[in-house]
């Protein structure tokens, strides 16, 4: 059974950071794209970044130039490094991987204040 294992969330004032994680097996960190996306109360489930295999980025234009996805090959891990944080970027987190995407983690609460 694929596992992704997320952990990093928390509370945090308006315009601080956190780092999320997301650990995973070698196969699917070799194989696919990893995604984090991302769920506010009363709203949809919304794509924030995605790293593909060979380290090629994509934002959403809500976090651009705030948000960084970046991949350790060596530890499976996918990482989030979010800066400047809004109180509009309260939400669960969520790390997938591959088409779909196909796997999904538990989740992460960050909730940030004003």
């Amino acid at each position: 059974q694929v596992q992704l294992v997320e952990s990093g969330g928390g509370s945090v004032q308006a315009g601080g950071s956190l780092k999320l994680s997301c650990v995973t097996s070698t196969y699917i960190f070799s194989t696919c794209r990893m995604h984090w996306y991302r769920q506010a109360p009363g709203k949809e489930r919304e794509s924030v970044s995605i790293i593909s295999k060979d380290g090629t980025t994509i934002y959403a234009d809500s976090v651009k130039g705030r948000f960084t996805i970046s991949r350790d090959n060596a530890k499976n891990t996918l990482y989030l490094q979010m800066n400047s944080l809004k109180t509009e970027d309260t939400a669960v987190y969520y790390c997938a991987a591959c088409l779909g995407p196909r796997y999904w983690g538990q989740g992460t609460q960050v909730t940030v204040s004003s």
